[in-house]
């Protein structure tokens, strides 16, 4: 069971609930591979065949077969449950990744079997971020509390995401990357085993029957889950082309590129106290509207960033753009869960998840497109009016999938109240 509604609605109340701890600490021990695996792959490729072209080549395919197979591999988790699904996908990435650290240990490695190797590892990635949120779905009862989970779950991620590339530096300082490489392989494999062995994950509701859903609902979802998926590819695409921008920003100015990664750190530092903050706020407004919002907030204040004129500025700026991100992907996940519904909730998440990694790729490349073409003032309001056309059009909700959408905006409602 659950904490009892009559706790108070706090991150210390979510953490008290019977299993959370376990199942969490086993699926952000899983998570952090993913957080060293790019940087770990990209340094120990370019270091084995000396090429940062094949290197660049390798990640875009390793990365494009992890994002587009994710849905699928998040649907096998639905229909057959975690434990069956997980442990095969963890060790055949692992065993892929441990097999690409050793092709890479000495420089001259074979180009086309390194990068055979790592596109193959790409096509196993397990789920642990979407099963993790289904998880929560199942052991959290309390809907006072969801909304604080789905934030813990954000902030941790993105620290995640922000700890992975120091400890693949900590790691090269002493031994090759391909160490990094193999680090991250006995992470993800080490941690979907405890996830999985965990109480908690067992909760997980899935098809145990093959009889898919009727026509009608698969369409009042897959409606239902346009809107979340439309807002977090804007804030991929958003945040991917700022990333970008912020090293011509910097370039342009001449302050050495070793200042942009302030920037980054302001932008990720601001992502993590808004989702803190975020969650432990009891809303009035229905999630819906607030991923609206969320998406014009973080629009403007991206275009606005562009606007400012020295490095201390731009740094704020970037803080307050990430004080939209968290949130926005947040809210994304918790209106995506809503819609899905159990028994769906795996593939759902995913969803959401692979259309914020397609818009950050589709962010840089515009991003590469289009600086050096237009001021630069020009393309960050560019890429800021993609969020905010993306909010403005998720205010929109098809009449038929009101009923998809009553759970999470009568939740929001009923149990987000202002304070």
């Amino acid at each position: 069971m659950s904490a009892s509604t009559s706790a108070r609605p706090s991150y210390a109340a979510v953490l008290r609930i019977p299993h959370v701890r376990r199942t969490f600490a086993a699926a952000l021990v899983g998570r952090l591979s993913y957080g060293m695996v790019s940087l770990a792959v990209l340094l120990s490729v370019s270091q084995a065949t000396g090429s940062y072209a094949v290197a660049g080549t390798v990640m875009a395919l390793f990365g494009a077969l992890s994002v587009l197979l994710s849905p699928f591999r998040a649907s096998l988790i639905d229909r057959y449950g975690p434990r069956r699904v997980l442990p095969p996908l963890a060790f055949g990435y692992a065993g892929l990744l441990t097999a690409l650290a050793v092709a890479t240990w000495r420089p001259g490695a074979d180009a086309l079997l390194v990068g055979a190797v790592a596109v193959a590892a790409g096509a196993f990635p397990p789920p642990l971020g979407p099963t993790m949120r289904a998880v929560w779905s199942e052991l959290v009862e309390d809907p006072r509390l969801i909304q604080r989970a789905f934030g813990l779950d954000g902030v941790a991620e993105e620290l995640l995401f922000v700890s992975g590339p120091l400890l693949v530096g900590a790691v090269v300082r002493w031994a090759p990357p391909s160490a990094a490489v193999a680090l991250s392989a006995l992470l993800v494999a080490a941690g979907t085993l405890l996830f999985v062995s965990s109480p908690g994950t067992a909760r997980l509701h899935y098809r145990r029957d093959p009889q898919p859903r009727k026509a009608g609902g698969r369409r009042r979802a897959s409606r239902g889950l346009a809107q979340p998926v439309l807002v977090a590819a804007a804030t991929g695409l958003a945040t991917g082309a700022f990333d970008l921008m912020a090293v011509a920003f910097v370039e342009q100015r001449h302050y050495g590129t070793s200042v942009v990664t302030w920037v980054f750190a302001a932008l990720s530092g601001g992502s993590a106290v808004g989702g803190l903050v975020y969650g432990a706020v009891r809303w009035r407004s229905t999630a819906r509207l607030r991923l609206a919002l969320l998406a014009v907030g973080l629009g403007l204040t991206l275009a606005a960033a562009g606007l400012v004129p020295g490095i201390a500025s731009f740094a704020v700026a970037a803080a307050c753009a990430g004080l939209f991100i968290a949130p926005s992907l947040t809210t994304a996940y918790l209106v995506a869960d809503e819609a899905a519904g159990p028994g769906f909730r795996t593939r759902a998440g995913a969803w959401v998840n692979t259309a914020v990694n397609a818009g950050g790729s589709a962010g840089s490349a515009v991003a590469g497109a289009l600086v050096g073409r237009l001021p630069l003032t020009v393309c960050f309001m560019v890429s800021g009016a993609a969020a905010v056309v993306a909010g403005m059009m998720a205010m929109a909700r098809p009449r038929d999938t009101q009923g998809v959408y009553a759970g999470a905006d009568t939740d929001a409602a009923a149990t987000h109240g202002a304070s």
